[in-house]
């Protein structure tokens, strides 16, 4: 029999092998769609404006923190909490539940940083028909709760900012016990259980069906569900909640990452919802609402007037319905209703749909883009501030052979002259898919192999998925079992599928104790041949399980007191948690950790990075890394970047070459393939593209400063690192749909070349009355227009905001290491009014102590009055630094008489050329330390 097993085990992985290789694109067939999820199709087929819900305001309560009432189905006679909160910092939070359950539902866990502070609400009226709460005087906000049928809605001054429940769609699935003909209580014929509150509420349900009420009907779906070959039991039965959000003055909507799609958010009416559930989709489909690998529940609503966010705190699958009152019009169209006076306020209703839990939703209320970027950052954290190295280039491939094909590659690196940090091992380096351990033949010495990339100042990235193999010799696997930490099924036996090893179980990470334990395997000596520079991969958490519905586990699948249906999307989240933790338990505490990540929920960015997944080497899927990547950074993940030249298939050389190009401005920079492509390592494509490809490696390297001041700024303040345009340029509407260009911080403007053969591209620059610098060529550019910019192979459109100045280190060194102590060159970009501002921020680059020992350089550099100044932000920081500043270009000056540096009291002159076609104006070797106070003055 175990032979049997075993063969059986062994042809399923090599039907998975071909599918993956075989495959031109993904299977739709294998993932549900709306009307295939029983519950999707029930809320769906709800009608509006037919809302059975009722607030019982008698049983209205009100303290210090939160304001309690009782609603009502009156179609059932079910009752259930509504709890507001007013929420510092300009945020709302309303959570539904039942009154009375007959057990708990699921509230997410661990990913909000602290219970949220609250502000008073206080009473402003109340009558027959509703309750006006105030949200404070500051704003004149008003939380206005409308009796029959229940609606809220938030107002501010005259203005409705956001209505719930004004479709009529809140549906709340309560938990029952099953009724059969024979008035038997569950499919099993077992004893219902159920505690006293819960039973009162059943004795209520079946007093009110016999009075004549009529309970809802069995559906087919509600207690059990077949996919393909697969049945989900549902003992539990029907548990969907829903909620209708519209959004008054809005036709702009962004965000609820991952989906491989445009960064606005397309209406949903005649097709399918969005979906939010993590899965495992290799060569996904582009511009669908299909789901992907992670999900983030959270929307943004942007309008020349405000933007706001809804955060749905639930971890079951989601779909997310849009409609617009302006879908489908064209320009013209919208045109027309202007002159001709039509009254119709455009409007965008969203509708969340989740299979169980409770509703717990935080309304931000911005009114600034970056009010909602620290909103839902008090909320969830920030980015986690990386390593410096980790927003260099990485080099990656499914698999580097052995440890000769490590050396050879890292030596390529070397002799092109190319730059790189990170090199990485995908599965087969590992002794038989046992994560924690090497393969003794191809990796006999991994400590030497380290060792002999620290010696480069270089870094390694190894694999560790939370699949494990089932092997009675394997020492991760007899440990989770014996201290039972694996996943059960539904018959309370350890869950095993099949994924890379063949038989795996899969570790309950939702359990603090086995987080503790994963992390502590990170240690040097139960991580045997690792070292300080290796760092880890968490791929396939979604979690994916080969042979399971839809490429993951069974809902019916048990985590405790929990179905796996509750928590799915919180998997690959726990999974990267813990790796984290043990990255930094591993160094005392010391040093930052780098963890990659699949899978990810609200919060993962405290942990570290995602990528796109399992791309293809096509233009569209090039073009599609940018929505993607901006998408995720709107929701707290600023650490994003996609495969470079695809994960399947083999690019073209011009394609490499663009994404290349591409992705050394996208925030994290990594080429990966698959196994069966062929090898492309930047130097095997001839010399004029190994040029290219070097170039715009060469481009991330000097622009590193910046990029690691941005994510300075993103871990303080939650703002996204790589923003679409409309976040500094909220009023222009012409910004609102662009997704082909984007900004990195609010300084340098990007517009990559993703079209094939590409002779020219039309940037866009933003800003009436500001100008824009080539950052290649310093050439000037006037801002709002449209720029069309002739481009050949080399080109990289790039531009630099009039107004800032931007830190580089131009001496590009194989490593970001080795450049630790280079000298830096700024670039000071004058504005029509020919001042400019900017940052210097420098620490160690790796380890906590910028935090928990203020170690570190933060400098305010600004330019007025033809006075270029450096002084520190933070005037109890300990760090020195020896990196100097070696050079300063401003662009947009005249010609001065003379230059002069003053620091600590003295004068000295400085040498200077000047541009005169250009307007640019030179300093060579001020010398000024990079953390010293100092002015130079154009005289």
């Amino acid at each position: 029999m175990a032979a049997f097993i075993q063969r059986m085990g062994l042809l399923v992985l090599a039907c998975v092998s071909l599918f993956v290789s075989g495959s031109l694109a993904v299977d739709k067939g294998n993932f549900k769609t709306c009307d295939q999820s029983a519950f999707c199709k029930r809320q769906r087929a709800l009608k509006a404006g037919q809302s059975p819900y009722r607030a019982l305001l008698d049983t209205l309560e009100l303290s210090d923190s939160r304001v309690t009432l009782q609603l009502i189905n009156d179609n059932n006679k079910v009752r259930l909490l509504l709890e507001l909160y007013r929420l510092q910092g300009n945020m709302t939070r309303v959570k539904i539940n039942e009154l009375k359950p007959l057990r708990p539902r699921f509230e997410v866990p661990d990913v909000l940083v602290s219970d949220p502070p609250t502000e008073p609400m206080s009473l402003v009226s109340q009558d027959d028909n509703g309750v006006v709460l105030s949200l404070g005087a500051e704003r004149q906000q008003r939380l206005i709760v409308s009796a029959r049928p229940f609606r809220l809605d938030i107002v501010e001054g005259p203005e409705v900012l956001m209505s719930l429940n004004s479709r009529g769609l809140l549906a709340f699935e309560h938990l029952r016990m099953r009724m059969r003909k024979d008035t038997q209580a569950n499919p099993e014929g077992e004893e219902a259980k159920e505690d006293a509150d819960g039973a009162e509420q059943q004795v209520e349900e079946k007093e009110t069906v016999e009075d004549g009420d009529k309970e809802e009907e069995e559906i087919d779906g509600m207690w059990e569900e077949t996919f393909k070959s697969h049945t989900d039991s549902k003992p539990n039965g029907p548990t969907s909640i829903s909620l209708d959000f519209s959004l008054p003055g809005v036709e702009h909507v962004y965000g609820i990452p991952e989906h491989a799609d445009s960064l606005k958010l397309k209406t949903t009416d005649g097709g399918d919802p969005y979906r939010l559930y993590n899965l495992d989709v290799f060569q996904y489909e582009l511009y669908n609402p299909m789901a992907l690998y992670g999900a983030v529940p959270v929307m943004l609503a942007h309008s020349a007037e405000r933007t706001m966010g809804l955060f749905w705190l639930n971890a079951a699958e989601t779909w997310v319905d849009i409609s617009s009152n302006t879908a489908g019009k064209t320009v013209f169209g919208k045109m027309l209703d202007y002159v001709q006076g039509a009254s119709e306020t455009p409007q965008t209703d969203v509708r969340w749909i989740s299979e169980s839990g409770i509703i717990d939703v935080f309304i931000m209320l911005g009114p600034t883009p970056a009010d909602v970027f620290a909103q839902y950052a008090s909320l969830t954290g920030t980015q986690a501030m990386p390593p410096i190295a980790a927003l260099a280039y990485h080099q990656c491939r499914w698999n580097y052979n052995d440890q000769d094909d490590v050396k050879a590659v890292d030596r390529g690196f070397d002799e092109h002259d190319i730059p790189y940090d990170f090199i990485w091992l995908d599965i087969e380096h590992t002794d038989g898919k046992r994560y924690f351990t090497w393969d003794s033949h191809k990796f006999p010495t991994p400590q030497d192999m380290l060792q002999g990339i620290m010696d480069k100042r270089r870094k390694m990235v190894a694999i560790v998925d939370p699949h494990i193999k089932v092997d009675s010799s394997y020492k991760i696997h007899n440990e989770i079992r014996a201290q039972n930490f694996y996943i059960k099924n539904k018959d309370d036996g350890d869950y095993e599928g099949w994924c890379w090893p063949g038989s795996a179980g899969y570790p309950d990470f939702t359990k603090l104790q086995m987080r503790d334990w994963w992390a502590s395997m990170f240690a040097y000596d139960q991580y045997e041949g690792s070292k300080e520079n290796l760092y880890v991969w968490n791929d396939m958490n979604e979690p994916s399980v080969f042979n399971g519905p839809e490429v993951t586990m069974h809902k019916d699948a048990k985590h405790g007191d929990w179905e796996h249906r509750d928590v799915h999307n919180l998997y690959g989240f726990y999974v990267q948690m813990a790796t984290a933790e043990g990255l930094i338990r591993r160094s005392g505490g010391v040093e930052r950790p780098f963890v990659l990540t699949r899978a990810f929920f609200a919060g993962s960015q405290r942990y570290g990075a995602v990528w796109t997944g399992d791309n293809a080497a096509e233009w569209d899927h090039l073009k599609v890394s940018i929505p993607m990547c901006l998408s995720l950074g709107l929701v707290g993940i600023s650490l994003c970047g996609a495969d470079v030249g695809g994960f399947f298939k083999a690019p073209s050389t011009e394609l490499l070459v663009r994404w290349y190009q591409t992705g050394a401005y996208q925030p994290f920079f990594r080429a990966h393939a698959h196994l069966d492509t062929p090898r492309r390592e930047p130097w095997l494509f001839g010399p004029e593209n190994t040029a290219l490809i070097r170039e715009a490696v060469r481009q991330r390297y000097a622009l590193l400063p910046y990029w690691y001041q941005q994510f300075y700024q993103a871990y303080r303040t939650g703002q996204p690192v790589m923003r679409p345009l409309w976040v500094e340029y909220p009023k222009d509407m012409a910004t609102f749909t662009m997704d082909d260009q984007f900004l990195i911080g609010k300084d340098l403007l990007v517009h990559p070349v993703t079209e094939e053969g590409a002779r020219g591209v039309t940037a866009y620059l933003p800003g009436h009355g500001e100008v824009w610098y080539d950052a290649h060529t310093f050439q000037k550019h006037n801002g709002a227009q449209s720029l069309y910019i002739p481009v050949t192979m080399s080109s990289i459109p790039v531009f630099q905001r009039g107004g800032s100045i931007i830190p580089k280190k131009v001496r590009v060194r194989r490593s970001s290491s080795c450049m630790e102590t280079d000298p830096y060159t700024l670039y000071v970009a004058l504005n029509p009014q020919r001042t400019a501002e900017g940052e210097l921020y420098v620490d160690d680059g790796h380890t906590f102590s910028f935090d928990s020992k203020k170690e570190f350089i933060h400098q305010s550099l600004t330019f007025a009055k033809n006075v270029l100044s450096s002084r520190s932000l933070c005037h109890d920081c300990r760090f020195s630094s020896p990196s100097w500043v070696e050079k300063v270009i401003i662009l947009g000056t005249s010609n001065p008489k003379g230059v002069n540096l003053k620091i600590d009291g003295k004068v000295t002159p400085l040498e200077f050329d000047f541009d005169a076609s250009m307007s640019v104006l030179t300093l060579r070797k001020p010398g000024m330390s990079a953390g010293a106070d100092w002015t130079v003055e154009l005289l």
